[in-house]
């Protein structure tokens, strides 16, 4: 029973340790706060047009493939920062190759925000 408690324990920590991550990001990153109000405005969006479950599924993981990327390219900047704090050529291209990242993540995010909610809003927009 001891083994199982333990288990449950070691869980929430970890949990407690992603919250603290997640509220790094929040704290720290003006982009992961706008990628805040995209993710709400995105979810009120897909909850007001009633869209598909394929289409929800896509929608689910372009945010959270653009917080990932976001959350990634937050801890290599930490961790270049800490280990090499002097400016360094080599760390500035993988700070740029991470940022590149969410980036081209954003990009994706949007093309499928534009292909699932274009066809709902042009009616909307242009309703006589």
């Amino acid at each position: 029973m001891k083994t199982f408690f333990s288990f449950v324990k070691n869980r929430l920590i970890s949990l407690f340790c992603a919250l603290k991550g997640l509220h790094v990001l929040l704290k720290t990153q003006t982009h992961a706060r706008l990628h805040l109000l995209a993710t709400v405005f995105v979810l009120v969006l897909s909850g007001y047009f009633r869209i598909a479950a394929a289409e929800w599924g896509l929608v689910l993981f372009a945010v959270g493939f653009v917080w990932a990327a976001e959350a990634f390219n937050t801890a290599l900047e930490k961790l270049a920062d800490a280990a090499v704090p002097a400016r360094n050529p080599l760390v500035g291209q993988a700070k740029d190759a991470a940022a590149a990242a969410v980036l081209i993540a954003a990009v994706i995010a949007g093309i499928i925000g534009l292909i699932i909610f274009l066809p709902r809003l042009l009616p909307v927009l242009f309703a006589n």
